[in-house]
């Protein structure tokens, strides 16, 4: 199932002018993903690029069916201190993905490593929004890097 995985990371901020441009990136990278076998999207159910990759797939799925959002969540109060509008669109998205998996019961310091970890663990390649490097989102990318996935940064795409 690995070779037919791809994650999702980024950074929960995206500048609202870049939203259009970036989502069709994503449209087009995803499609070639498609065209070539891929079939789950593992997202990580933030906000910012996971909600926008994880709407993305949703939105394909009418097209192609057999493909599957899989979110891996890193707790089960992950939207604790999130905006009612935010907590609504994650809870839409929950209630369309394919398979829902928890790497952690309750908050702890590790537990957005470990959700990313295992997004990586289950793929063959790592489809990131990334404009920094530091953060969640630099440490995902080089960890996925190491363990040899085919990494896109839909960032730096023209």
């Amino acid at each position: 199932m690995r070779e037919k995985t791809a994650c999702f990371t980024g950074h929960r901020k995206i500048p609202p002018e870049s939203i259009s441009e970036l989502s069709q990136r994503l449209k087009n990278t995803l499609l070639r993903l498609i065209e070539e076998g891929y079939m789950y999207f593992g997202a990580g159910g933030a906000l910012g690029f996971d909600t926008l990759a994880a709407q993305c797939v949703l939105s394909l799925k009418n097209q192609y069916t057999h493909i599957k959002l899989i979110l891996v969540l890193p707790c089960i109060t992950q939207t604790k201190g999130w905006s009612e509008n935010d907590i609504a669109i994650y809870e839409e998205i929950k209630s369309q993905a394919d398979k829902v998996v928890y790497t952690s019961r309750e908050y702890s310091r590790g537990c957005m490593f470990k959700r990313n970890r295992h997004l990586v663990d289950c793929s063959s390649v790592c489809v990131a929004y990334l404009t920094q490097e530091k953060g969640g989102t630099a440490y995902t990318v080089n960890y996925a890097k190491e363990h040899g996935l085919t990494f896109y940064n839909i960032a730096n795409m023209i």
